[in-house]
Parts: C-alpha cells; structure tokens; sequence
C-alpha cells in the first residue's frame, strides 16, 4: 500500500512538472488573464513603436473592419474566393503584404464577440453572451461599469468612430456613442432583424398578417440608420422600408466611411475607426445597383465580393489620404459562416458553424495589416483572441492597462510584440470557449479540449436544431494538427496532455469566484 501511494505521488509529481512545462504563461496580476512572457520581444516592439511616432510626429490610427458571419474559407487567401465563386483579390491582397493568422479565434456568436472586443473581457463576464434580441427585456445595463476602449482611447487623444452594425444594445446608454465611441453611423442590430418586417418572400407568415405585424412593429429594432454624437444629438437619418435600401445599406456605410477617414486625416489628433459591415449576415439582399456581383450570382457570393471591394475602398482611402504607413489595419470575422441560413451562409473547412464551439464557429479569418510595421507574406498558427485587439490597441496608443481597475478580470493579451515583429510569437498560452453561460473548451498550442459540445440534430443546423451535450466519461481533447476537424479525439490514448488541458480550465475557471460574472437578465 505504501510502494503504490509513494509511485501515485511521483505521478503525481511528474504531471505536474511536465504540466508547469508545457503552460509557458506567467499571471503578472491577479485580475489579469496569464501571458506567455518575451522580454526582447516587448522591449524591440517598443522601440519600434516609438521611433515609429517620432518619424510621423502623432500616434498611430488603429482601423478595424469586421465582416459579419464571414467564414474561415471564403476569403481567396484562407482557400475560398475566385474557387468557391467569390473572388476576394483586396482580403487577399492584404494578407500576401501583410499577417495572415490561421489560428484567430472569435467568440461564437456576434454580440458576444463585439462585446469582448470592446472590454477587453470574456463576455461571461460583461453579462453580454448573446444578442439582444426584439421582445428581450434585460435587468441591467451591462456598459454601465465598463471601461471601453473607445473610452480609454478618447482619453488619450483620439477620436473615435463606429460605421456600421452595433448590435450590443440600443437602448439609451447602450448605444456606441453612449459607451465611448465619439461618433456613430450605422444601425443597431443585424440585416435580418432589420429586413424581416419588409421581406414577403422569406416571412409572409409576419408581413401578410396585419395582426402580427402590429404586434411586432411594437417589439421590433429600430430599421433606421442613425447618426449619433457622445453627449450630442441623435438622429434617424432615413429608413430600410425596402430590400433594395438593404442591399444598398454597406454602399451608404462604406462612403461614409471613406470620407470620414479624408476628413479625420486633416487633424492633429490619431483616430480609432471600426468599420462593422452588415453583409455577409444573413438575410443577405443584392445591392441593386449591381446585382449578380460575383460569379456564383448567389446574394451570399455577391455579398462577400462586395465586402472585399468596399474593403479595398477603405483602404485606399487611407492611402490617398496619406497615413497608410501609419494606421494599423486588421481585417476580420465576428464568428464563423451561419450554416443555418445555407444557401445564404458562408464556407468553413471545420466542423461546426457559428453558434457552436467547434472551430467552424470560431476560428476566423485574421489578417494584420501596416505598411512598413508589418513585412510582407508573413503567415503564422500561434493563436491570437480577437480580445487581444483591446490589448494590441491599448499599446499602439501609449496607454497602461494600469489605468483598469482592479474588481474586474481582464482576458485580453497585448499582442503587438508577436503582430509587428518578424520573428514575433504569440503572447497567448490558452484561448476559452464559452457558449452562453456554459465553460466548453480550451486550446493551448495545437491541442484543444471540450468539457461540452454542441450536436446538431439535423445537416447543418448548428443554431436552430442543436442541443448543448456533456461529452461523457473523459473530455474530447484533438489534436489539431493531424484532425483540424475535429473528428477523432486523442484522448489520454495518444496524448499526454488530456490533464494539462484540464488543469488550465480548472484554473480559469477558479477567477470567477473572485471576479463573478455579471447578470443582466440575458
């Protein structure tokens, strides 16, 4: 009995060795998420940052543009366009000079993830896990003691605009420009909840039926567009009463934005711009100013070539403005293609769509781009958080994370070291996977463990007949490298790292108790 408690201990022992060894993070500060520590890194992209600000005499502008439900493998660059019929020669342009990440994760769905990006936060925490939907009635505002990035960078000097879809709240002191961002121009929630009161072929059972439409025209979105001020006015600019003034919707967004980056170029003052399109969200309708976009002539097709135009738009608009060189431009998804929506839904070569956890619904496309900060046809797998914006963004702008306050828990990792270095490395050891309230998964390096899934009782409805399921006697750990699809686990038969994992979930999971998460009645 002693020999065998003595060989328990030295496995013990041993487990615990190799996994010290193979979690190379290190937790700086209690209410902040561990980091894989590069010193040289950090202090090379320091300098290169500040030799950067001298050379331009201001800090750098920061441009994010989100495509909505993208998937991994619609973009040329990540094996989709011209093959899949939708060629996308900008997105892929962008990637071949700039960072094409293969390993980006997004929440896994869109409110959640826009939330995270945002606050810096997991959405557990914000109480923002899922869309905000009409007929909801939520118990608090959950932007009332956060601390937004538009906020801190307004702080700093920046001016800080939102184009496009919000979709985290509409109501007065949940809007962009109630949490931070000095300006607004966009709407509120998502295309279909928009379209839907006007789109007979998809919903007669609403739109032919004057009673539900009654009913629901006292529940429903605002359908307009809005332009909106920090601690000004707010107007309707004009109404979607038409699928066609949908389709047209990212046209109108897109100039606006083009001409605001010309305008904004003019000042002293750095910008922070997220450029959040509608399309590719489902229901997608063809801009009738140029229907049958793509080669494929279906509205999703046409959709994503449109996105990829109107991103080539922005960004020669900050060329033509003169401040390409120095703006950093990341390109990206909220969450994976909606399968549900097919044949209105996007490509993915995972398992899974958005709405679940497997990587269809979150690994994403990630593409870094800065001319002259970022070399050309660099291509990395470490893995990247799309929270890890908040971080990267509070380097670029000279701000500490410092600044935050201590009762809440931060995810994010500032990765600028590892997107603006040759040789850099990803700061991120783990990244979490949640669905709604529900812990599901975590992924260090190229292995990833489910403690929950999420099945799918019929082909491709991952959203609308699917079931959250335990995954029984051990965790689905793969092995993502040799199953990118997660359709073998390895288990403890062909790993020896189906306790490390767990071990890293376990301890995520012990920085609720000090930090709970928020209930906003979602």
């Amino acid at each position: 009995m002693k020999n065998k408690i003595i060989i328990a201990l030295m496995f013990v022992g041993i487990s615990a060795m190799n996994a010290q060894e193979f979690d190379r993070s290190v937790k700086t500060k209690e209410n902040f998420e561990a980091s894989i520590p590069h010193p040289d890194q950090d202090k090379a992209v320091a300098e290169k940052l500040k030799n950067l600000e001298k050379k331009m005499g201001k800090k750098p502008n920061i441009v994010w543009i989100i495509v909505d439900d993208l998937g991994y493998g619609d973009p040329g660059c990540y094996g989709g366009g011209a093959a899949i019929g939708a060629a996308t020669p900008n997105m892929d342009k962008f990637a071949a000079e700039g960072l094409k990440l293969t390993s980006a994760y997004s929440q896994q769905t869109c409110t959640p993830t826009r939330a995270a990006i945002l606050t810096g936060r997991l959405p557990i925490r914000s109480g923002l896990t899922r869309p905000i939907l009409s007929g909801d009635k939520i118990t608090a505002n959950p932007w009332k003691d956060e601390i937004s990035l538009p906020s801190l960078l307004s702080a700093a000097g920046y001016t800080t605009l939102l184009t496009g879809k919000w979709h985290v709240g509409e109501l007065e002191g949940m809007r962009p420009h109630d949490i931070g961002f000095d300006e607004f121009y966009g709407y509120y929630s998502a295309p279909k909840e928009i379209s839907q009161s006007v789109d007979l072929h998809r919903y007669p059972d609403l739109t032919m039926n004057s009673d539900y439409m009654n009913t629901f025209n006292k529940i429903k979105t605002n359908t307009h567009l809005i332009h909106g001020y920090k601690g000004g006015k707010t107007e309707e600019v004009s109404e979607i009463k038409s699928l066609d003034d949908m389709g047209r919707a990212d046209q109108v967004l897109a100039d606006f934005t083009v001409a605001k980056i010309a305008e904004l170029a003019k000042s002293n003052k750095p910008f922070f711009l997220e450029h959040a399109f509608l399309k590719v969200h489902a229901d997608n309708q063809d801009n009738p100013d140029y229907r049958g976009l793509s080669k494929a002539k279906y509205q999703y097709k046409n959709a994503v070539v449109e996105v990829d135009m109107h991103i080539g738009a922005i960004v020669k608009a900050l060329d033509d403005a003169g401040i390409l060189e120095n703006t950093f431009v990341f390109i990206t998804s909220d969450n994976g293609p909606q399968m549900d929506a097919w044949p209105d839904g996007g490509y993915t070569p995972f398992r899974g769509a958005k709405g679940t956890t497997f990587e269809g619904g979150v690994r994403i496309p990630g593409i870094a781009y800065w001319k002259g900060m970022i070399s050309p046809g660099r291509q990395s797998d470490d893995v990247f958080d799309l929270m890890d914006l908040f971080g990267t963004s509070l380097r670029i702008a000279g701000v500490s994370p410092d600044n935050l306050p201590n009762d809440k828990y931060y995810d994010f990792i500032d990765q600028s070291s590892f997107l603006f270095l040759d040789e850099g490395k990803s700061n991120r050891e783990a990244v979490y996977f949640w669905w709604g309230k529900e812990l599901m998964a975590v992924r260090m390096r190229e292995y990833k463990e489910h403690i929950k899934v999420i099945i799918p009782q019929s082909n491709m409805l991952w959203i609308d007949y699917a079931t959250v399921q335990n995954v029984g006697l051990a965790p689905w750990l793969f092995n993502l490298y040799i199953d990118p699809k997660e359709e073998m686990p390895v288990g403890h038969r062909r790993s020896a790292w189906l306790a490390t994992l767990g071990a890293k979930l376990k301890d995520h999971g012990s920085t609720f108790k000090k930090f709970p998460p928020k209930k906003i009645g979602l």
